[in-house]
């Protein structure tokens, strides 16, 4: 399969034409338009700071379907003794700032999040779609993750620990209000091993864009999600 070069026209080819190394298309911009397209029919940005954009449709998909979350016993006595205090939405630049800075293993520095990225997924922020979860210990932020709300789909794309087993509290959290509210999936994009743990698994992804395609008859919970686990 081609690998297709964007125009700046707000337009992908068939994500079904993405070939076997997972790559759609290469170029583009990061417009909200553009964003908003990619994430409606399953496509996703990933690319190092020196690269031109690419656009990704990996197959199998990785998700994590609310209703095989998988709570380890060692996680169990976190929630019972409340080790930690979860938000959404209250310092969305700082759960950013900290995917960005956290070195991952083989890698020499920050993540793919670029400041063109940030302010992208800022821009989703401020029309409520883009949301963050922190995690508290005190009034210290100790971890985070941020991803798109649309229609039942979570589509999950960043997440940072400081403290061990952090950032599992914060996605059980928001995986089990998630699963309240009937969304059918958090898209994982790829299968890691914490994810995978957390019961996260590979699906075709024939399957995961037909889904997205009866997603667009769902509502989208729009704005701030602050008060969310409050309800």
């Amino acid at each position: 399969m081609p690998i297709f070069w964007l125009t700046q026209d707000i337009s992908f080819p068939d994500p079904h034409l993405t070939g076997e190394e997972g790559i759609l298309a290469v170029g583009g911009d990061l417009s909200v338009d553009r964003l908003l397209l990619a994430y409606k029919i399953g496509v996703f940005p990933w690319f190092n700071p020196e690269d031109p954009i690419l656009w990704w449709c990996p197959d199998p998909r990785y998700v994590l379907f609310p209703d095989e979350l998988k709570i380890s016993k060692s996680m169990r006595p976190y929630f019972n003794q409340k080790k930690f205090r979860v938000t959404l939405d209250t310092c969305f630049m700082d759960v950013l700032e900290g995917c960005q800075k956290t070195v991952r293993k083989g890698q020499s520095g920050g993540t793919w999040l670029t400041e063109e990225m940030k302010a992208a997924y800022f821009k989703l922020h401020e029309m409520g779609l883009c949301h963050s979860v922190e995690v508290w210990q005190g009034d210290e932020l100790v971890a985070g993750l941020y991803g798109n709300s649309m229609g039942k789909c979570f589509f999950g794309e960043s997440m940072f620990s400081r403290v061990s087993n952090a950032s599992k509290f914060g996605f059980i959290t928001l995986v089990l209000k998630l699963k309240e509210l009937g969304f059918w999936f958090i898209d994982c994009q790829q299968g890691t091993d914490h994810l995978i743990s957390l019961g996260a698994r590979g699906i075709p992804r024939k399957e995961f864009l037909q889904t997205l395609k009866d997603n667009e008859r769902e509502e989208t919970i729009k704005g701030s999600w602050s008060d969310l686990l409050d309800s």
